[in-house]
């Protein structure tokens, strides 16, 4: 029995500290870091996948998602190469064939024009994945509207493409959309997330409608590209101040579960530095034992993972008694954490979301008081985003968060 109880309490321990067993043996889990929403020729990028995904791997990405429109990476797609309106011009293909070899790329004459043909994702498994290192993990945007209104999610780690599915009103949409994903998930077998994409982009979809939409887990804190409105304007909130709405909502009165919040490119452009879509400006640190699709998507379902413009933590921790954020400091950089939350209090709420601690210098530690519903961390750097979206951006980073009320103390 005293075996029994010991093994027993070995495995809480290492579970507490992130660790897996395997074949008896702990592994400590690590980050990797990607992007779930890129876009490239399959739909209405203007990068050949190969050129894209050669962008991420050599910036030090894990994994990536290449999220093109309704649409998988898959079968046959020709695109003409000339100097008219969305064809290929010339001179990037030259760029192409001069990064790959002439014998990589596979060009035929059809009609009197010239045509290209993209990559799929198992050739391009081929070419970039490497155990350990890189990884692509299949997804897509599922580009819907409501009366011309953008209300677009994306999904990753699926098998089947799938389609728009409408509705009468936003959230309508916006649900069809996630019993989808969840139909997926239950057909293949596979751990298959959604995320809201883009929610100020025409100003689609609004804290309220986040928060009603109880499937609604995951959404874009950060998108990398002009007229996403991250920060909001004198007329609307920003994202960072929806989440705290949407999460003192959610906790708080309709019982249900935290919000998570993701950073991403939503790359369309990879030919010109600070182009209004550029890769390189919003991505995930996912903590998982192991670099493959299932377990980067539990991870993530899990809320296992930060968002980040540029700040680098070495460690999250979430105890019974606190949250504590420890970042990887660069020489010369100030960092500033800033803890929030929203308290309960005997009128309903306090302040949402209150910087409840604010903390000079790369790490800080906050205790629960007990009278809060949930805790997260903003991480602001002094240093400015080498390419911005918006005026006077700096580098950040958020951490995930950690629900406080009615938590075992």
């Amino acid at each position: 029995m005293r075996e029994w109880a010991r093994s027993v309490f070995l495995l809480c321990l290492v579970s507490a500290l992130g660790i897996v067993l395997v074949a008896g043996r702990p592994l400590e889990k690590r980050w990797y870091r990607g992007n779930t929403h890129t876009h490239t020729l399959w739909s209405d990028g203007d990068g050949p996948p190969e050129w894209v995904t050669d962008l991420y791997k050599t910036r030090g990405y894990h994994f990536l998602v290449l999220s093109d429109h309704d649409i998988l990476s898959e079968g046959e797609k020709w695109v003409a190469v000339g100097t008219e309106r969305r064809q290929f011009p010339p001179e990037r293909l030259k760029k192409l064939t001069a990064q790959f070899g002439e014998k990589q790329v596979e060009l035929r004459e059809r009609n009197g024009r010239v045509e290209m043909r993209l990559k799929t994702l198992s050739e391009l498994r081929r070419t970039f994945e490497e155990k350990g290192r890189f990884l692509f993990i299949q997804g897509e945007e599922i580009t819907d509207n409501w009366k011309k209104v953008p209300i677009h999610h994306n999904s990753v780690n699926q098998v089947n493409v799938i389609r728009p599915p409408g509705g009468n009103t936003v959230r309508e949409v916006m649900q069809n959309a996630l019993t989808l994903v969840k139909a997926e998930a239950a057909r293949t077998g596979k751990p298959v997330l959604a995320h809201l994409n883009h929610p100020n982009w025409k100003w689609a979809v609004t804290g309220d409608d986040i928060a009603y939409v109880l499937d609604e887990k995951y959404f874009e804190l950060y998108t990398g590209a002009e007229e996403c409105f991250n920060d909001g304007d004198a007329q609307h909130p920003g994202n960072e101040a929806t989440w705290d709405y949407v999460l003192a909502l959610r906790l708080g009165r309709l019982k249900g579960e935290p919000l998570y919040g993701l950073a991403t490119d939503d790359a369309h452009e990879y030919y010109k530095d600070k182009a209004p879509s550029s890769p390189g400006r919003g991505w995930v640190m996912v903590r998982s034992e192991e670099l493959s699709g299932d377990a980067i998507t539990r991870a993530l379902l899990a809320g296992d993972f930060y968002a980040s413009t540029g700040v680098t933590l070495d460690d999250v921790t979430a105890e019974r008694d606190g949250v504590g954020v420890k970042v990887a400091a660069q020489p010369g950089v100030a960092y500033t954490l800033r803890f929030i939350g929203t308290r309960v209090t005997d009128k309903g709420f306090g302040k949402v979301g209150e910087v409840l601690q604010e903390t000079k210098g790369p790490a800080g530690q906050y205790r629960f008081r007990g009278d809060e519903l949930y805790v997260r961390c903003t991480v602001l750097s002094d240093r400015k985003h080498p390419s911005p979206v918006e005026k006077d951006e700096h580098e950040r980073a958020w951490t995930q968060p950690v629900v406080v009320r009615g938590r075992n103390r």
